[in-house]
């Protein structure tokens, strides 16, 4: 990872390169302007067609905004549907267009003179919807930052803000869980999927996960037994007799259950629910509607509730946030929760931009492909 000092040397201040600063110079860069280096688009469309890579040049920073160095983004579904126009939080277009991603960690190389809250080389994610990181160098107000600790990898750090609380408040919120209760979900694969396995195994919480058929089934159930998984099972198996036997010798019934598929598969969840169970729902990956078993629902009195993180995360105060993060980092350093499965490529700062982009566009080509498992992670070397 680079140190404070090595990242100047890469940072252009008015086209000046900075190398030689010190950190007790650094106040300086506050008065001078920074070019960054970013994925652009100008309108919606297919982030192949409509993304480019673009030099920003970043104003001084004002008295109340930090300066922040990215060192990690990943490329999530939403960042995709947000390039699109299919997502309800909308890209920041400004005259040069908007910077695509949502997601990441960056570090604080300045600061300016009314910035309470941050100092250079603290850790921060951001805390604002259509923020862009998919940038080197970013300027933004202390209140549109979350502290993170920096006691954990950067590529866990870059991935905290999304999976892991929406598995986190799922599992918190809606059901009052304990040790040995019993929770299904759908789309155990993903990173999502992954988030839940691994926090509830640390709370004690049994898991039945039902992902697709493939080939490579076998590997799969394998990678998500060692995550912490109780049962894996594939969507075809749902109603099968076999699949109940499994679940009953649980010891205790399913109280709640994950949703991010929808259609058959969802269907299918309702019907291991206990009496009394929640079904989460918090996607739609297959682009069915939600359908319930009209006599579970009926006969099981189960409840139906939606979750989108980027909702509890506008609603939620400042102390909430920090105490969740805080808890999910315990989880990280404890050895509870593992890196997302994913593939890193390198945004070197000293790379052209041609090649900038040629990396950028092959890790989105597989960010959007099909039985995707590994999340795409961009680092700023």
């Amino acid at each position: 990872m680079l140190s404070t000092q090595s990242l100047l040397k890469n940072t252009i201040v008015r086209g000046i390169p900075t190398s030689g600063m010190t950190l007790s110079s650094l106040k300086l860069a506050t008065n001078y302007s920074t070019i960054s280096k970013a994925m652009v688009c100008e309108k919606h469309g297919k982030p192949k067609d409509v993304l480019r890579l673009k030099e920003l040049t970043i104003p001084k920073i004002k008295d109340d905004e930090v300066l922040v160095k990215f060192l990690a983004a990943p490329i999530n579904p939403s960042d995709i549907n947000q390039i699109e126009g299919v997502y309800p939080i909308k890209p920041r277009f400004k005259k040069y267009g908007a910077v695509g991603g949502n997601e990441g960690v960056a570090e604080v190389v300045a600061a300016g003179n009314k910035v309470k809250n941050l100092t250079v080389g603290d850790w921060v994610i951001p805390d604002t919807k259509a923020f862009g990181t998919w940038q080197t160098f970013a300027a933004s107000p202390e209140n549109e930052l979350q502290k993170i600790s920096k006691n954990i990898s950067k590529i866990s750090a870059s991935t905290i803000s999304v999976n892991p609380p929406t598995a986190y408040r799922m599992l918190k919120d809606f059901v009052n869980l304990k040790k040995g209760d019993v929770i299904i979900q759908n789309g155990a694969n993903s990173a999502v999927g992954q988030a839940v396995i691994q926090i509830a195994k640390a709370w004690g919480i049994k898991t039945i996960n039902v992902v697709r058929d493939r080939p490579n089934f076998d590997e799969l159930a394998d990678q998500l037994h060692k995550l912490g998984a109780t049962l894996v099972i594939k969507e075809e198996d749902l109603r099968a007799n076999s699949t109940r036997e499994l679940v009953k010798n649980l010891g205790s019934p399913v109280r709640l259950g994950l949703n991010c598929v929808g259609g058959k598969s969802a269907n299918g969840i309702t019907r291991l629910l206990g009496h009394n169970a929640s079904l989460v729902t918090y996607g739609g990956m297959s682009k069915q509607p939600l359908t319930f078993g009209t006599g579970p629902f009926i006969f099981k009195n189960l409840k139906a509730c939606g979750f989108w993180n980027s909702r509890w995360n506008k609603e939620a105060s400042k102390k909430d946030k920090q105490y969740m993060f805080d808890d999910l980092c315990e989880l990280i350093r404890g050895g509870y929760l593992a890196e997302p499965w994913h593939d890193e490529t390198k945004w070197e700062l000293s790379d052209d931009n041609k090649t900038l982009n040629r990396k950028f566009m092959k890790a989105l080509s597989k960010a959007g492909a099909s039985f995707g498992n590994k999340k795409q992670i961009l680092t700023f070397e």
